[in-house]
């Protein structure tokens, strides 16, 4: 009986709280506590044509960030809903995989405002009488600006798990749904995460379109810093800007410390490496490991998670057997027709709706409009390709050097262009500038960053073994990038460039239209041809610019982008 009472006493003694949980606990509730009082203003009342006062006072503007914020991590919880269930189909189903890809490729394109413009009056009409509406049309607009670039991601690393590590789920009879959270998941974190920190970036880049919705002549704002923002430009306010940087980057720095940065230490242990490298640490994840009461909770959660993952869904997958090559491409001819025959169906629908108010020659000006555009995607991917890929393999092989960088680089890619407006305003005016050229970096602001973190994701998960070989093989200068950097992070490159591209095109609605004051800048280009009818209220003009966009942005993916990702994926996965 000795040996069962003195296994009491340790557990009594392992659950006992100390000033570590003490820490724990204030912390943990006070989230609670914040997102609670944060997700009761979503249900107050509220009538299509209300005005919503938004003030200036830099004293509501602790209240209006932790309504962004939690419109944002509800999007994000979204997004990584969408990215499990979709990204794996299109990983997993090569017939859905065909489909699928290249309708993220347009969706991601689809300027927020086209999507503002279709689903505010829906979003309204399903919560009558409620901020629920507004709110909801808010949320789902910062989701279409996270969602693309994470489900890219989760895509790209399924379709680059080693052929070993596959082999080895086949030999312990892992079903799918096994396999899924074993290894699927677990090798795409690293990615993943670093896609998941861009993505919450991205939401405040497009945040005051989201909480200042103007469709059709139709003024709703949401409390919120978007909303501040999109006020303070237009009173011109340089004191009320100057408030809402700094309470982004208070932000920005608390979800990075208490979600981020532990996530980040946490995702080391999925790295494919049998060497110990440089490792993260953060004081939350200490915090945590530290107290007793989190530990015995840990736990339980951990035993949990382990029931949820071993789960009987799904079949053991069998080695590769020889198909039968007449039966598939019959499946093939059948699956293909259908969905032709069905985006025929949709085309002739949208056709017909867009040339009831849209003379049919219109539709050569507006691709003219495209090619402006295009020009301009072009020119700055490439600009910025050059300069974010070797920064980004020099921060990504130094772990101390990417935590210092990792907040840094969280801050400026969720710099909304919108604060920018009044530079580029004034030295446009004042210098007498193309309004065409010196409006095209603000295209680029929120979007080069895709790049950087997609290349620092890739190149802190080369193996150690790889660094150690190319230190043995005395790789130098070129030779180095040629044979073992570049090829190492081409994957994940190209992922970014895509994201990237996909969203310069989205950002021209906000860069081709410049506004500080009641002075508007006018760029030619798709971007602005879709905002100014936005404003407007003319939908058929809306769908065609929305139309042509999406035509431009395929036809660019199929023919370049897409050619890149197959040969990545041949040549250069791990």
């Amino acid at each position: 009986m000795a040996l069962p009472k003195r296994l009491f006493a340790q557990a009594s003694i392992m659950i006992r709280p100390n000033i570590w949980d003490v820490a724990a606990l204030v912390l943990v509730l006070s989230i609670v506590v914040l997102l609670s009082y944060g997700g009761s203003k979503m249900s107050l009342p509220f009538h299509l044509g209300q005005s919503i006062p938004i003030s200036l006072d830099p004293g509501v503007l602790p209240f209006y960030a932790l309504e962004t914020t939690l419109r944002m991590f509800i999007a994000l919880g979204l997004s990584l809903l969408f990215t499990f269930t979709v990204g794996t189909l299109a990983a997993k189903n090569e017939r859905a995989g065909k489909i699928l890809i290249p309708i993220i490729d347009i969706l991601q394109s689809v300027p927020i405002l086209g999507y503002l413009s279709i689903t505010v009056v829906g979003f309204i009409a399903l919560f009558p009488n409620s901020m629920m509406g507004p709110e909801c049309a808010a949320i789902f607009v910062v989701f279409t600006s996270q969602v693309w670039n994470m489900t890219l991601s989760f895509y790209q690393s399924l379709r680059t798990v080693p052929s070993e590590l596959q082999e080895a789920t086949r030999m312990y009879h892992l079903n799918g749904w096994q396999r899924f959270w074993r290894l699927d998941v677990p090798f795409a974190t690293p990615g993943l995460l670093w896609n998941t920190m861009l993505s919450m970036s991205g939401g405040w880049f497009f945040i005051v379109a989201a909480e200042a919705i103007s469709v059709a002549n139709q003024n709703i704002t949401l409390p919120g810093i978007g909303s501040y923002i999109a006020l303070a430009i237009v009173q011109k306010d340089w004191l009320a800007i100057f408030y809402a940087i700094i309470t982004m980057f208070l932000v920005i720095l608390i979800y990075d410390q208490l979600m981020f940065r532990p996530l980040v230490a946490w995702s080391q242990k999925f790295r494919l490496t049998d060497i110990p490298d440089e490792e993260s640490e953060s004081w939350v994840l200490n915090l945590i490991q530290r107290s007793e009461l989190m530990n015995a909770l840990g736990n339980k959660i951990k035993a949990l998670w382990f029931a949820f993952t071993q789960l009987n869904f799904g079949k053991v997958e069998a080695r590769a057997t020889l198909k039968n090559s007449s039966t598939e491409r019959t499946k093939d001819i059948i699956w293909y027709t259908l969905v032709f025959i069905a985006i025929g169906i949709s085309a002739y629908y949208l056709a017909g709706f867009i040339y009831q108010g849209v003379p049919v020659k219109q539709t050569l000006y507006v691709f003219m409009l495209g090619s402006f555009t295009a020009l301009r995607v072009f020119v700055l991917i490439v600009l910025c390709s050059l300069v974010w890929v070797p920064v980004g393999i020099y921060i990504g092989l130094r772990p101390n050097l990417a935590r210092v960088i990792q907040p840094i680089a969280q801050f400026l890619a969720a710099f909304p262009a919108n604060l920018f407006f009044p530079l580029f305003v004034i030295c446009i005016v004042k210098f007498n500038l193309s309004v065409d050229i010196w409006t095209a970096p603000l295209m680029i602001l929120g979007t080069q960053w895709y790049i950087l973190f997609n290349v620092i994701a890739g190149a802190m998960t080369i193996p150690k073994e790889l660094k150690l070989a190319a230190e043995s093989m005395h790789l130098r200068g070129f030779l180095k990038w040629r044979r073992f950097l570049f090829p190492a992070i081409f994957p994940y490159y190209i992922t970014g460039a895509i994201t990237a591209s996909g969203n310069a095109w989205n950002t021209s609605i906000v860069a081709e239209v410049v506004t500080w004051g009641h002075t508007t800048l006018v760029a030619h280009g798709l971007g602005a041809y879709i905002t100014e009818n936005t404003i407007a209220g003319n939908f058929q003009e809306i769908a065609l610019g929305v139309v042509v966009m999406c035509i431009w942005v395929t036809t660019i993916n199929l023919l370049f982008w897409r050619r890149l990702y197959r040969y990545a994926e041949g040549r250069f996965a791990l």
